[in-house]
C-alpha cells in the first residue's frame, strides 16, 4: 500500500468514525449536526483530491487482504467510480445540510440514529466507488442496503416497518439470491471476480449460459429497480424526504446501475457479451421499464410515490445506454447518473419543503401551492424540466452538439 494511496481507506473510514463522533454528541444537537457537515466536507476533500489525477491516468489503488485465491478485498478508483464517488460525497453535504432544517422542523424522533445511518451508508457508498473487483463491492452493496433500512424504517409505525420489510426483502433477496450465485459461478469458471477491461467471459462462458448469467446479474442488483424488482423504491417513501433523497439521488440507486454498468464494461465485456444468445432481451427490458414506470407515475396521487417511479424510468435510461455498447453511450450512462442526481435531489428537496411549511403530500392538494411558495416551486419546475433535459438543463438532448471524442475528454471517461 503507497502511502499517498491511502486516503482510498479514508474515504471509506472518514464517515464511519463520523458516526462514531455523531453518536458521541447526540445530546447536543447543534455538536452532532456540526460533526455531520464537517464530517461531509472532509470527505469531499479527499474525494476530490483524486480527481485530477484519476483523469490524468492514474488509478489508484489499495489491497487490503486476500479472501482467498484469486478473492481479494482491494479498492481502485478509476474514471466512472470517481464520478460516483464525487456525486455520493457532494451530494451528502448538500444534503445534510437540508437534513437540518427538515428534520427539526419536522419534530423528527431518533434524530441522532438517523445521521449515524446516513453516514454508515455514505461509506457503504465510497466502498461501491472504489471497489477493484465485484467481491468487494457485494460487500458494500450489502452493507448500503443494511444500514439504509433503519432509515427506511424511520418512524417505527406499522406502516412503515411493513414498507420497510419489502425493502429489505426484495434487495436483499435479489442481491442473495441471484447475485451471490451468479458471482459464485463467475469464479467457478475463471478463478477471478476482477473487474478488467474487456471482460473475464469470453472464451471461458459460452452460448446460453451467458444469457442466463446477465438476468441473474440484472435482477440481482435490485438497486437499479428494473422491473419486475421494482417495488422496493415505491415502498421506501414512507422515509423522511432527506432519505428518499439518499435512496433516489446521492447513493442507493446509483449505486444499483453503477453496479451493472461495471458488470457489462468490466465482468461481461462489452464488444463479447450481446454476441452470444439469449443476452439480447436487456434494451427490450430496460425500454419496457422505461415506459411502464412513466405511465404508472402519471397515476400517482401521492408526490413522493409520483418521483418514485419516475426514478425507476430514469434508471432505466442508464442501464439502456451501458446495453447499447457504444463508448457515446457508455459516456451518455455515465452524464446522466449525474444529472440525475441533482435533478432528483432537488425535486425531493422541494416536496419536502411543501411538506414541512403546508403539511400537504398528494398532488391534489397543492392547488395555489405556486403562489404560496413560490421559489420552491421553480426549483421543483428545474428538476422536472432537467428530468426530460429540456435545454438549459442537462440531459441527453444536450449531447447533440458534442462529438463522442470531445464527451469522452471533457468527462475523462473513456470505458
Amino acid at each position: 500500500m503507497s502511502l499517498g494511496h491511502e486516503s482510498l481507506v479514508w474515504a471509506i473510514a472518514t464517515p464511519l468514525i463520523g458516526a462514531v463522533g455523531i453518536g458521541l454528541t447526540g445530546r447536543w444537537p447543534n455538536m452532532r449536526e456540526a460533526v455531520t457537515l464537517a464530517t461531509a466536507t472532509i470527505l469531499i476533500a479527499l474525494v476530490f483530491a483524486w480527481v485530477p489525477l484519476v483523469l490524468q491516468g492514474e488509478r489508484p489503488y489499495v489491497h487490503l487482504f486476500e479472501f482467498m485465491p484469486g478473492l481479494d478485498i482491494a479498492l481502485r478508483l478509476e474514471p466512472l467510480g470517481i464520478l460516483f464517488a464525487c456525486l455520493a460525497s457532494g451530494l451528502w453535504l448538500v444534503n445534510s445540510i437540508y437534513s437540518i432544517g427538515y428534520m427539526r422542523g419536522n419534530h423528527e424522533k431518533h434524530q441522532t440514529r438517523f445521521y449515524i445511518c446516513f453516514a454508515i451508508a455514505l461509506s457503504a457508498a465510497m466502498g461501491i466507488a472504489m471497489a477493484e473487483n465485484l467481491l468487494t463491492l457485494f460487500i458494500f452493496y450489502e452493507i448500503l442496503t443494511l444500514s439504509t433500512y433503519p432509515l427506511v424504517a424511520h418512524k417505527g409505525n406499522e406502516h412503515s416497518m411493513r414498507q420497510a420489510r419489502i425493502y429489505l426483502g426484495i434487495l436483499l433477496g435479489t442481491s442473495i439470491g441471484l447475485l451471490l450465485p451468479a458471482m459464485f459461478y463467475v469464479y467457478s469458471q475463471t478463478g477471478t471476480l476482477a473487474f478488467t477491461h474487456g471482460g473475464i467471459l469470453q472464451g471461458v462462458v459460452e452460448g446460453p449460459v451467458v444469457g442466463l448469467l446477465l438476468l441473474m446479474f440484472v435482477l440481482g442488483v435490485g438497486k437499479a429497480a428494473v422491473m419486475p424488482v421494482h417495488r422496493w423504491l415505491p415502498a421506501a417513501m414512507v422515509a423522511p424526504t432527506p432519505v428518499s433523497a439518499l435512496l433516489h439521488a446521492v447513493a442507493v440507486v446509483k449505486a444499483g446501475v453503477f453496479t451493472i454498468t461495471k458488470l457489462i464494461v468490466y465482468i461481461f465485456g462489452p464488444d463479447y457479451v450481446f454476441s452470444q444468445p439469449g443476452t439480447s432481451w436487456l434494451i427490450p427490458l430496460a425500454c419496457f421499464t422505461i415506459v411502464a414506470a412513466s405511465l404508472v407515475a402519471l397515476r400517482q396521487n401521492n408526490l413522493k410515490r409520483m418521483l418514485a417511479y419516475s426514478t425507476i424510468a430514469q434508471l432505466s435510461y442508464v442501464v439502456l445506454g451501458a446495453a447499447l455498447l457504444t463508448p457515446l453511450g457508455q459516456v451518455g450512462t455515465a452524464l446522466h447518473m449525474l444529472a440525475h442526481g441533482f435533478g432528483k435531489i432537488t425535486l425531493f428537496f422541494a416536496a419536502g419543503a411543501i411538506y414541512v411549511a403546508a403539511h400537504k403530500s398528494e398532488i391534489s392538494q397543492l392547488d395555489g401551492i405556486g403562489r404560496r411558495m413560490p421559489l420552491t416551486m421553480v426549483a421543483f419546475s428545474i428538476g422536472a424540466l432537467s428530468m426530460i433535459g429540456l435545454p438549459p438543463t442537462a440531459g441527453p438532448s444536450q449531447s447533440g452538439g458534442y462529438s463522442e471524442g470531445r464527451l469522452t475528454r471533457a468527462t475523462g471517461l473513456s470505458l
